[in-house]
């Protein structure tokens, strides 16, 4: 194993891009690159400190190519930022881990300078800019400011010049970086055996939207992540694996933290809908999304969200976790007809190459739980019981009953929750 190296980060205001280089100690490099929107006028500083924040979360996407205890970051780091990226490189890298036989000890280990060259500064942003992605979470997150007659700016990142066409119905001002990721030095990575496989994205782009925020003034990124992502799939040793570390609780308190300690307390980042179940968003997405996105969005990472995949039109591909998951959670609250209506007018309860999908994610037979953003297994046991009211085939199998509480509340920062107030 080979040391890895954060080399240099810059942003050229003349093209409004982000560069971020990071490279091997044997020879081998990457550069990434990030288009934004820009403004006239900004805050140097806090740009230049939102920037090392991306530049080391988006260093796991090279990273875990010929991952390594030994890491090399060639600006002075304290102790507080070596924990919070020996969290994101450790938990937040806990599928690939599992995925490639590895444990805590083979993943990097971030050490602690003398101290830190990044201090917080006061911030004067004001308005909104809120995440997108076509998803459930981020159009009800939308929906409630629209009701509640708050002016937002929607982002999306992409991968390409495109972006769902839905997303231009959704506020009057849509914003679109793309992120260009080394996909040559990756290529060349895994031909000379690299490993491949899941990061901490939620980080990454929470991070991009925070360069944006800045660039454009704001003073609130929101981000539409409910209560998920809590029920790790098992534990190498102390290491919990979890699909989508960065989507929990203790990570959006980590990174608020983060942007607290080093950019700014006066930018805030954060989900308002963190206090809410994944049923109970699906509930509040059928009273106040449905009539307008019910037709348009999707959740269905194999169907949109792949390289190179064109996304302007949102599809579901009807045979995959995501869509087994969205199907258990809305099928309490609309009628069979309705629902089936997105997925091809199929039954996915009926599908026999869906079985074994819908007993891992209920918790039968021991079938492993997909590694995917998914409900927990007691609240998709619910789901499925309080569906039969509504005309839909039963499983071919038993699921257990569940006294899961799907309207209980759970902990969330109150500046965000306030915001759909």
């Amino acid at each position: 194993m080979t040391r890895f190296i954060f080399k240099s980060y810059n942003y050229d205001e003349a093209n409004s891009t982000a560069i971020f280089k990071y490279g091997f100690a044997d020879g081998r490099n990457f550069k990434e690159t990030i288009k934004f929107k820009s403004n006239k006028t900004y805050n140097n500083k806090l740009l230049n400190q939102a920037l090392f924040l991306a530049f080391v979360l988006i260093g796991t996407s090279y990273y875990k190519t010929f991952p390594s205890r030994e890491v090399e970051v060639n600006l002075p780091i304290d102790s507080w930022q070596a924990n919070f990226f020996n969290l994101v490189y450790q938990e937040g890298l806990s599928q690939f881990a599992f995925e490639n036989k590895m444990n805590r000890d083979d993943l990097a280990h971030f050490k602690a300078t003398n101290s830190s060259l990044i201090t917080a500064s006061e911030y004067s942003g004001s308005g909104i800019l809120a995440l997108q992605s076509g998803g459930k979470d981020s159009l009800l997150t939308a929906s409630l400011l629209k009701n509640g007659n708050t002016e937002f700016v929607s982002l999306f990142v992409s991968s390409s010049d495109n972006h769902p066409r839905l997303l231009d119905k959704v506020s009057s001002s849509l914003v679109t970086d793309v992120r260009v990721i080394d996909r040559n030095g990756l290529d060349k990575a895994m031909n000379n055996g690299g490993k491949n496989g899941h990061v901490p994205v939620t980080y990454i782009i929470q991070s991009l939207a925070l360069i944006q925020a800045i660039l454009l003034g704001k003073k609130y990124v929101l981000t539409s992540i409910a209560h998920e992502g809590e029920e790790p799939r098992g534990f190498i040793g102390d290491l919990p694996v979890n699909h989508q570390w960065s989507k929990t609780w203790e990570a959006e308190k980590a990174f608020s933290e983060y942007v607290s300690r080093y950019i700014s307390p006066d930018l805030r980042v954060g989900s308002p809908l963190r206090a809410y179940s994944e049923l109970r968003i699906a509930e509040l997405f059928t009273k106040h999304a449905w009539s307008n996105y019910g037709q348009l969005f999707s959740s269905c990472n194999i169907a949109n969200y792949q390289q190179g995949i064109d996304n302007t039109k949102l599809n579901w591909c009807g045979n995959c976790p995501k869509c087994a998951n969205t199907y258990l959670l809305f099928a309490p609250f609309l009628p069979a007809e309705e629902l089936k209506s997105i997925f091809a007018n199929q039954d996915l309860f009926e599908k026999p190459t869906l079985e074994n999908t819908f007993k891992g994610l209920l918790g039968i037979d021991n079938v492993p739980k997909p590694f995917e953003c998914v409900g927990e297994i007691e609240e998709l046991r619910l789901a499925y019981h309080l569906s039969q009211k509504n005309g839909y085939r039963r499983l071919p199998f038993s699921v257990p009953n569940s006294s899961f509480d799907y309207m209980k509340l759970y902990p969330a920062q109150e500046w965000a929750v306030k915001m759909l107030e």
